[in-house]
C-alpha cells in the first residue's frame, strides 16, 4: 500500500478515511441520484456539487494511489491481463477472508443480522452502476453490460429483480441499514463504487471494479446463504445469495470475454485503468471485512 505523506516522521492520517467524510459523501450521494424536479436553489445546488466533486475526487485519487504501483505491473497484452484478473478471485485483497466461513457455520441470528444491515446500508446498486458505466461503451461491451442489466432486472419480471429481492431479505432479518449506522468502510465501498461509474474519466476503472465483484461474489454469497440457512432461512428468503453464487459464476465469465478482452484489445492503456479499478474496489471490500471481524469477534 503506497504510503500518505509523512508529517514529523509519521503518515499523515487520511481525511477520507474517516465516518464524517464518508457519512456526508453518501448523503450527497443518495440525493443527487435522487430523481428530483426543478428548483428555484438549483445554482446553490450546483455549487455544493461542484465542493462534493472535488472531494470525491481526492478521494478516488487516494485510493488509486494506493494501488499505482501494483497495477503499473500488470501485463497490458490480452492474454496476460485476463490470467491477472481472473487469478485476483484467488489471491486478490480480502479474497477467501475468514469472516465468510464463520458467517457460515458459526455467527448467530443477531450477528448475521448485524453483518447483512451493514452491507445492506453499504450497497450502491450494481444495476445502476452497470447503466451509468455503459455509457458511450464501445459496442461489444457496451451489449455485455446490457446483458448484465438485464438479468439485474429479472428479465422483466418484477419478481426476478434482484434489487428488491435485497430489499426482501431486510424485511426478513428485520433490519433497518441507514447511513447513520453504517461504518464508514462499508460506505467508502459504495462511495468509491459510485464514483467510478458516474465519472467518466474514471469508466474504464469501474469496468474493473464491476468485473471483479462478479468474479469474486460467488464464494462469499455460498458461504452467507449456507450461514442464513443454518439460522433457519428458506429458499425464498435467502434467494439473493443463493442466485449470486451461481448466476454471478456465468456474469463473471460472460464480462472477461465480451467487455475486458475487447477493451483491452482495442487500446492496451485500459488494462491498467481496469487494473487500478479492480484492486481499489478489492481493498475497500479487506477494509471492511478486517472491520467486520474487529466489530464481531473484539
Amino acid at each position: 500500500m503506497a504510503s500518505r505523506p509523512l508529517v514529523d516522521g509519521a503518515p499523515r492520517a487520511s481525511q477520507f478515511l474517516t465516518d464524517s467524510f464518508q457519512r456526508g459523501l453518501a448523503h450527497w450521494n443518495r440525493e443527487r441520484l435522487e430523481p428530483a424536479m426543478p428548483s428555484v436553489d438549483w445554482q446553490e445546488t450546483l455549487d455544493r456539487d461542484t465542493r462534493m466533486l472535488r472531494l470525491e475526487g481526492g478521494f478516488i485519487e487516494e485510493l488509486r494511489a494506493e494501488v499505482t504501483a501494483e497495477a503499473a505491473a500488470v501485463p497490458t497484452d490480452v492474454e496476460g491481463f485476463i490470467a491477472w484478473f481472473e487469478g485476483l478471485e484467488a489471491i486478490g485483497p480480502g479474497q477467501h477472508d475468514p469472516l465468510f466461513d464463520w458467517l457460515a457455520e458459526t455467527a448467530t441470528r443477531d450477528e448475521l443480522r448485524w453483518f447483512f444491515e451493514q452491507e445492506a446500508a453499504g450497497e450502491a446498486g450494481f444495476d445502476d452502476l452497470v447503466a451509468y458505466t455503459q455509457v458511450k461503451l464501445p459496442a461489444r461491451a457496451k451489449l455485455e453490460l446490457a446483458r448484465n442489466y438485464w438479468d439485474e432486472m429479472g428479465r422483466g419480471n418484477l419478481k426476478g429483480m434482484h434489487g428488491p429481492m435485497l430489499d426482501a431479505l431486510v424485511e426478513t432479518l428485520a433490519v433497518n441499514p441507514v447511513i447513520e449506522t453504517t461504518i464508514w468502510e462499508s460506505l467508502a465501498l459504495a462511495n468509491a463504487m459510485t464514483a467510478m461509474a458516474t465519472t467518466r474519466r474514471y469508466a474504464w476503472h469501474s469496468v474493473g471494479a464491476l468485473g471483479v465483484i462478479e468474479l469474486t461474489a460467488p464464494a462469499r454469497s455460498g458461504l452467507t446463504a449456507k450461514g442464513l440457512r443454518r439460522i433457519g432461512l428458506n429458499d425464498r428468503e435467502r434467494r439473493y445469495f443463493d442466485l449470486h453464487a451461481v448466476l454471478d459464476i456465468k456474469h463473471s465469465a460472460d464480462w472477461n470475454r465480451e467487455a475486458v478482452r475487447p477493451l483491452v484489445s482495442e487500446d492496451p492503456r485500459r488494462a491498467t485503468a481496469m487494473a487500478e479499478g479492480a484492486l481499489m474496489r478489492l481493498r475497500c471490500g479487506a477494509r471492511c471485512f478486517a472491520r467486520y471481524r474487529e466489530t464481531l469477534w473484539g
